[in-house]
């Protein structure tokens, strides 16, 4: 195992209100890309997690939500850069259940519990489908609309 030195956030180069997906303390690993020590806050729902396998990875636009709004017609490379975009708000650690809850939909069927985040969640959703050129449905877009009206 090696301990890392410092604690990592995850930030996205476009600044987004609210606060990132942040390990709190010092993060341990057992192997490249596995944290199996650490604490973190989930911005979806602002649980606080200490045992990583709470945690999951999640694509901010769902794999199949990009595939159903435009990826389908994608290269297979192309599909590859999306779901490992470390440049966009794509990626984000956030509590296994929450993320659980919500599996493929987009935000007309589901948002984040945590009501503060819902600027930053709707700004980043619009960020990366604009990035990559997908569709929004006339709901998803009114949801957004909404959630946007959160921001100050």
């Amino acid at each position: 195992m090696r301990r890392l030195a410092r604690a990592h956030r995850h930030r996205s180069p476009s600044p987004l209100p609210g606060p990132p997906t942040q390990a709190l303390e010092a993060t341990t690993q057992q192997q490249p890309c596995k944290a199996v020590s650490g604490t973190w806050v989930s911005v979806y729902d602002g649980i606080t997690v200490t045992d990583a396998g709470k945690l999951d990875i999640d694509h901010m636009v769902p794999l199949a939500n990009a595939w159903r709004s435009g990826a389908g017609s994608w290269t297979a490379q192309r599909r590859k850069e999306f779901a490992n975009d470390l440049t966009r708000p794509q990626l984000l650690a956030v509590s296994a259940a929450t993320n659980r809850g919500k599996g493929d939909q987009g935000p007309e069927d589901w948002q984040p519990p945590a009501k503060a985040y819902w600027c930053t969640y709707a700004t980043a959703w619009t960020n990366v489908k604009s990035s990559y050129q997908l569709t929004v449905t006339e709901a998803e877009k009114k949801k957004l609309t909404e959630m946007l009206g959160t921001c100050s």
